[in-house]
């Protein structure tokens, strides 16, 4: 969800509940809980750091990764679940960059008056400012799979995109790529294998960065510890 991902648009323009987790934590109802609501991409990633740090007052709703592949209807969904739960939190926070919305979901953040989780990028909240800045110094072209967009890639990119009854699509999209890097959560080979597979058929040198959840950690730290991030 484009020169840098399908998925993500560009670089620049990326609480489910617990019965909704395929999209969302219970919402909350105390004005002490904190609402982050972010791409379904992130979901199994979010929930598991937030379940593995004690951190209860957060809940997340999700929207469908999907929605990368229409970026036009993206600020809208968030806009309907900030005012849905305005008043049943604290903090709303918003785990999304601008994810191909042209600035619009940076004219809804602040006008709506919410946060934003640390991150120019969605994949930054994975591999650290550092890191993924050096990757994209290194190769502008470059697109990236995490453990979820490995595990579902067939669904959101080949298919979502056309690409299986398109072929010719795949050179509309992926021409501009030299390199896809793997950006690693919790190793498992079935989806390294997945990765894999996915640079092949888009003929792309393929790369795998290990890098765990200590950064996604840091970024939802930013809501536990905000006096110790600022």
């Amino acid at each position: 969800m484009n020169l840098q991902n399908p998925l993500q648009q560009t670089r620049d323009n990326h609480s489910t509940s617990r019965s909704e987790l395929q999209h969302g934590d219970t919402p909350g109802t105390h004005t002490e809980r904190v609402l982050v609501i972010a791409c379904g991409a992130l979901a199994p990633d979010l929930v598991r750091v937030r379940d593995m740090n004690g951190w209860d007052h957060i809940d997340f709703q999700c929207l469908p990764a999907e929605l990368h592949n229409q970026p036009q209807l993206i600020t809208g969904k968030v806009r309907e679940k900030i005012q849905q739960n305005r008043n049943a939190y604290k903090t709303i926070f918003v785990g999304y960059s601008d994810c191909g919305t042209g600035g619009q979901l940076d004219a809804l953040i602040e006008q709506e008056k919410v946060e934003r989780l640390p991150g120019a990028h969605c994949y930054e909240m994975f591999s650290g400012s550092e890191t993924f800045d050096a990757l994209h110094k290194k190769e502008l072209g470059t697109f990236y799979l995490t453990d979820f967009l490995a595990r579902h890639f067939e669904r959101l990119i080949v298919r979502g995109l056309g690409i299986d009854k398109h072929p010719e699509l795949k050179e509309l999209y992926f021409s501009n790529y030299k390199k896809l890097v793997y950006l690693e959560q919790c190793p498992d080979e079935k989806i390294e294998s997945r990765a894999q597979e996915a640079a092949q058929l888009l003929e792309l040198e393929y790369e795998k960065i290990h890098t765990g959840d200590d950064y996604l950690t840091q970024s939802l730290n930013v809501i536990v510890n905000p006096e110790k991030t600022a």
